[in-house]
């Protein structure tokens, strides 16, 4: 794909961005977008939202779970990056009026403490780098119409970003049985999902493995201090204006988010 086509969607994803709208699908408009190009293009979206003053914070693996894997057609999770402006406390409330077709995730995320280069990276790498875990909330949310998704598009549009929400709590990751860890989540006082760690490709620590060694192969690293959301522990589940939800996950802690 030629730079002069990857600036323009990278740029037309912006747009969608600041004016809480949608674009057709990408993939519809140039079926031959590689995974490849489709990095590319989010790497030119992503240098838009640094130039308006937004600052790396971490970064996020989406594409965890056999199913949506199966969804996309792929047999590999992705990556997006967590910025300043995507920050909301716990219990806070999120202005609907500020995503375009948000939907909730309850995962674990991994503070670090230590920088990570892959590859080459074990497991034992990520515990040792890990300041501790908490229960979040991302809001995913699609500038693509419809989530009419393929790999290609979400990968385009930083791995559907929407904002994310750190929970009431910080654990050792060594204190907590990461793969066997219940979540439930609830909307409105309601249970609408349930899941494990082991939703996340067998564990979340896995996740953050492969996250690490995928970048590491293209010279980027993991940062001491990063916040890396590990993966969905159950299905995206749609949100309307009013909205309460609030996760538990066994042994790490809860946490909660409204929308007006």
């Amino acid at each position: 794909m030629e730079q002069a086509l990857i600036n323009a969607l990278g740029d037309e994803l912006f747009e969608a961005l600041t004016s809480c709208t949608t674009v057709t699908p990408l993939t519809s408009r140039h079926p031959g977008m590689t995974i490849e190009d489709a990095y590319h293009v989010q790497q030119r979206l992503m240098a838009r939202r640094l130039q308006s003053g937004e600052k790396i914070i971490g970064k996020k693996i989406g594409v965890t779970s056999q199913v949506v894997m199966d969804m996309l057609g792929v047999g590999q999770p992705d990556f997006g990056y967590l910025t300043s402006a995507m920050v909301y406390n716990e219990g806070q409330s999120i202005p609907i009026s500020s995503m375009i077709q948000p939907k909730a995730e309850g995962e674990i995320a991994f503070i670090l403490k230590k920088d990570l280069m892959g590859p080459g990276l074990s497991n034992a790498d990520v515990l040792a780098a890990t300041e501790g875990v908490m229960a979040c909330f991302e809001i995913v949310d699609s500038r693509i119409e419809n989530w009419k998704i393929k790999i290609q598009d979400t990968i385009a549009d930083n791995a559907s970003c929407g904002v994310m929400v750190l929970g009431d709590r910080m654990v050792s990751p060594r204190d907590v049985d990461l793969i066997t860890c219940g979540m439930v989540l609830e909307k409105n006082g309601e249970i609408v999902g349930t899941g494990a760690g082991a939703a996340a490709m067998g564990s979340p620590v896995n996740s953050v493995v492969w996250l690490a060694n995928t970048l590491g192969r293209l010279g980027i690293g993991l940062k001491a201090g990063e916040v890396i959301l590990s993966g969905s522990l159950a299905a995206m589940i749609p949100v309307t204006k009013g909205d309460h939800f609030r996760v538990a996950i066994g042994g790490i802690g809860g946490c909660s988010v409204k929308f007006n």
